[in-house]
């Protein structure tokens, strides 16, 4: 079971980046649709489009800060406990970016089209940034907490 730690720690890294890359392809088609939108008007195409698109690439830094946490804990406690935070985690992680390349899809379209309300949608898409930092904090608190083998 030693080696278990080895598949967590690949975890929270793989999980976060499949939920960023997901985020960020849904929210990238969005703004792609929004801009084609905006030619066909003869309107300008926003840039700050790119906000809504590269804000799910940040939970792959998480998992990556986690990664990198739970290698310097490998051998002071449970494998077991480093599989299980590295699914769970690198999961929760995943599905915040996943959601988050969602909202900023909803987002692009939204301003786009009205040229409004930029600061309310980067807020949303930030709030579901926030589930993934909740994720990353916890674990590292729960680490601190976690009696050596």
């Amino acid at each position: 079971m030693q080696n278990a730690g080895f598949i967590g720690l690949a975890a929270f890294m793989a999980l976060a980046a499949v939920g960023s890359a997901i985020g960020v392809g849904v929210a990238g088609m969005s703004a792609i649709g929004a801009w084609k939108k905006c030619y066909i008007q003869n309107k300008p195409a926003p840039f700050l489009l790119f906000a809504f698109v590269g804000a799910p690439m940040t939970q792959t830094i998480y998992g990556l800060i986690l990664m990198n946490t739970f290698t310097e804990a490998r051998g002071l406690i449970d494998s077991a406990i480093i599989l299980g935070a590295g699914i769970f985690g690198g999961l929760g992680m995943g599905v915040s970016a996943w959601f988050q390349g969602m909202a900023g899809a909803a987002a692009s379209d939204a301003f786009a089209e009205t040229g409004k309300g930029f600061a309310n949608y980067i807020l949303v898409v930030g709030l579901v940034e926030t589930v993934a930092l909740f994720v990353m904090v916890f674990l590292m608190l729960l680490l601190g907490n976690v009696s050596p083998t």
